[in-house]
């Protein structure tokens, strides 16, 4: 079994596709190891053995019948619990949804059937993807597996950390202010956010339609890559879908090179705040594209100092509006419905038992920005900072071919420890934000151990909009270089399990 949980996604296809295993041996492996280990870490909300089994049995039918197997078939995957899932829970970390299970796939969970994904279940996640720490899901908190006193990032703190205690090769996460690149920072695994419209978003429970975004996650750029080709492409029944073919991801992950390419680094992606060893990883691995070939640009992008007020702004306002759905009539949770109450009065009591602190701070934030008379003085005023944040990406791209910065101020704090304060909280994305408010493609990959702690440390690679390909052609010259100078023990057991 450990062997086999230890496999990278692409070795493990290769195994299944050859006959060395078969998928339900995998799937089985991978089932025993979150039986063994996932009472201490929390990664999953919902395990859905049979269904994974079912999955995996169709697989090996597949296979001695002589049928080509795609790149990732039988291979396990954790998906983050925003996706629709049919006959499966959705709950999306709250308790306002908890028990519902959805009559149809998202888009996204379809494109993992149709390629013979098996989906082990899903994971934990801040409620309705609002938090940076995964703290805020109902249903208690997930560990970090490098130490489970400390948080594996959010909001897709479960998808993460099911890739670093090897509960799963795969998994999927949501970004809308680096809920895939920050868990990834901290648990020392790769994720990726596709360029905004390149992966559907049908059937993904809405927190801020013009930010959120699904994406890859895994523990190499190459696996990465293998996913993020199965998920991306158009989607007629998403209005916002791009209409164009899928950049060369895994080509680009096969081929990395920086060789001849210029390489910016922006100076507000540092400073106070930062962790000094943070810094003095990011600080090498710059010198390391350096050394490979890349030419590195000093960039100054003023407006990047203004994207966290931006963001803070925007994403409450569209989520004030996204969550006036959940009102107990209709579907989910109702409260007080006992005869003697008005609609009005039912739906203000589903909403205060099923809604949590930070969604319950969201809403009513976003709700005031949106009210009368303030709307062009918040609302207004930061969707204007959100296209001067644009334009100085697009003037940084007619300099360089991607950006590269730390991709997480810190490393992973303790859990607790930034439970109440929320400024502190939201300073965990402030590397992350200004892409999501342009909708370039992003990603992270382990550079290293900070030396004051032993915990991970993120780099986080930018491309313009729909260049996602550049990022894997970085990455994994990157990683490749990572592995061969320093070894690489973030695909070591961590040792808290």
């Amino acid at each position: 079994m450990t062997d086999i949980i230890r496999l990278t996604a692409a070795e493990t296809a290769e195994k299944i596709a050859s006959g060395e295993l078969t998928a339900v041996e995998v799937t089985e492996a991978h089932l025993a190891r979150i039986e063994a280990v996932d009472e201490k870490v929390h990664a999953f909300l919902h395990v859905d053995r049979e269904g994974a089994l079912a999955q995996a049995r169709a697989v090996d039918a597949k296979r001695e019948r002589g049928e080509k197997l795609g790149p990732l078939a039988g291979v396990p995957l954790a998906l983050k619990d925003i996706f629709t899932t049919e006959g499966v829970p959705t709950t999306v970390g709250s308790k306002i949804l908890e028990g519902w299970i959805p009559p149809y796939d998202a888009t996204l969970t379809k494109r993992l059937k149709a390629a013979d994904v098996v989906i082990l279940g899903k994971t934990n996640m801040d409620e309705f993807a609002m938090g940076s720490s995964t703290e805020n899901s109902a249903y208690g908190p997930t560990g970090n597996p490098w130490d489970l006193t400390r948080i594996p990032g959010g909001s897709g703190g479960g998808s993460s950390a099911a890739l670093a205690s090897f509960q799963a090769p795969l998994a999927i996460g949501t970004d809308t202010g680096g809920s895939i690149r920050q868990p990834a920072a901290v648990t020392g695994t790769v994720g990726v956010k596709p360029t905004y419209g390149a992966v559907s978003r049908y059937g993904m429970v809405a927190f801020s339609s013009s930010l959120d975004q699904g994406g890859p996650c895994a523990r190499t750029v190459l696996d990465a890559a293998l996913l993020h080709e199965v998920i991306a492409g158009h989607d007629p029944l998403d209005s916002t879908s791009i209409d164009e073919p899928v950049p060369p991801v895994v080509e680009a992950a096969r081929n990395g090179s920086v060789e001849g390419m210029r390489v910016g680094v922006v100076k507000q992606f540092r400073g106070e705040g930062y962790q000094a060893g943070v810094i003095q990883r990011f600080d090498e691995s710059v010198e390391l594209l350096r050394e490979l070939g890349a030419e590195i640009v000093e960039l100054d992008c003023p407006s990047f100092d203004l994207a966290l007020s931006a963001y803070y702004l925007i994403a409450p306002s569209e989520c004030s509006s996204n969550l006036a759905r959940f009102d107990g009539l209709r579907y989910g949770l109702r409260s007080g419905d006992d005869g003697s109450r008005s609609a009005e009065e039912v739906t203000s009591l589903t909403r205060e038992a099923g809604f949590g602190p930070e969604v319950k701070r969201r809403i009513m934030l976003g709700t005031y920005a949106l009210s009368s008379g303030y709307y062009d003085a918040y609302y207004g005023s930061a969707q204007k900072v959100r296209t001067l944040i644009k334009q100085d990406f697009d003037k940084a791209f007619e300099q360089v071919d991607v950006i590269v910065s730390p991709t997480t101020p810190t490393t992973a704090f303790a859990i607790g420890e930034r439970a109440d304060d929320p400024m502190a909280m939201y300073l965990a994305d402030l590397c992350t934000i200004p892409t999501n408010l342009a909708g370039n493609a992003a990603m992270s990959l382990p550079c290293g151990l900070a030396p004051e702690d032993g915990l991970p440390v993120g780099l986080q690679i930018i491309a313009p909009v729909m260049k996602d390909d550049r990022l894997y052609k970085v990455g994994a010259a990157v990683e490749a270089a990572f592995v061969e100078k320093w070894g690489h023990p973030l695909l070591e057991e961590a040792p808290s399990l």
